[in-house]
């Protein structure tokens, strides 16, 4: 029984940590646009990297991605009879949750300040030693609310029995497959809008398909 409840834990970590199946598809297709491009709409590839390094920057942890949000997960399907939670786990969840987000949201103003501070003194012409305490303190505030990550899923997976994990697994799963088609057609769609679309003069290099004609009118 042991050896079933340690395997499925190692499961359920692969599986979650694992990268978004098709989020990186279509990469390196298609004609390459210049940044700053008025043609490029959030919605492209340019605006979903935006996005994840926007994500990547107000995290308080050191490990940016990869771990799952186990309370994020469960507060998903917090209702959802399938997953079946009593409400003696429903207060136990409960309860690491708030430890959780309490401890997270009193980390994170101390985190972003000092990343701030970090870059503002590079951008001045601070030098590198002159930052070093403040390097460190972030270094430490960052591991500390990764503990804190790494504490509330150990609690979350000590709560839930091996069917509902096995059932978190299988709604990442399907979720990850959900988003991998929705952005693999997102992109095609963009690719062919690309090559219809008219850029300013000089931004982007970009042609534009003249109804009738068999060849790309630069401009």
């Amino acid at each position: 029984m042991k050896k079933i409840a340690l395997a499925s834990i190692a499961t359920f970590s692969m599986l979650l940590a694992a990268p978004n199946a098709g989020m990186m598809g279509g990469q390196g297709q298609g004609p390459q646009m210049k940044a700053g491009c008025k043609c490029m709409k959030s919605g492209g590839k340019m605006g979903m990297k935006q996005k994840m390094m926007k994500k990547k920057m107000n995290s308080p942890f050191l490990i940016k991605f990869g771990l799952p949000h186990m309370t994020k997960m469960v507060k998903m399907n917090w209702n959802n009879p399938a997953f079946g939670l009593t409400a003696e786990q429903k207060q136990k969840l409960m309860a690491v949750r708030k430890e959780t987000m309490s401890a997270v949201m009193q980390l994170k103003p101390e985190v972003m300040r000092l990343k701030k501070e970090i870059v503002q003194g590079t951008l001045s012409g601070a030098k590198a030693a002159d930052l070093k305490e403040k390097v460190n303190t972030l270094a430490l505030k960052e591991a500390e609310a990764t503990m804190v990550h790494l504490n509330c899923i150990e609690k979350t997976k000590e709560i839930l029995t091996k069917d509902q994990l096995f059932f978190l697994i299988a709604k990442k799963s399907m979720m990850h497959g959900m988003k991998g088609k929705m952005m693999k057609k997102g992109m095609g769609q963009g690719k062919g809008m690309m090559m219809k679309m008219k850029c300013a003069p000089g931004k982007c290099g970009m042609g534009m398909m003249k109804p009738g004609a068999g060849k790309i009118q630069m401009h």
